[in-house]
């Protein structure tokens, strides 16, 4: 999926340090920090950084990015309790 938005395979290998890197927009840096927060302790998606979304993103597309980054959380928690390998 980050391939076919036009990520760099250096991007998609580096993901982890997205907040240091020149290549990713404000609003990629912004979903990500979302994905970030909502994914290791959701109470840490505060007041600033739903006025941060809000600069590039209007009320539908964060509720959207916030459904898409839940259902990805529910699935691998679904498959790690499970001990699923995804396929290939």
């Amino acid at each position: 999926m980050a391939r076919r938005q036009g990520w760099s395979e250096e991007q998609i290998r580096d993901l982890e340090n997205y907040e240091k890197r020149a290549d990713f927009s404000a609003a990629e840096r912004a979903a990500l920090r979302l994905t970030e927060r909502m994914t290791w302790d959701a109470h840490t998606v505060d007041d600033e950084l739903w006025a941060e979304l809000r600069q590039y993103y209007d009320e539908g597309q964060i509720v959207e990015l916030a459904s898409a980054i839940g259902l990805f959380n529910y699935f691998n928690r679904f498959n790690d309790a499970l001990r699923m390998e995804p396929a290939k």
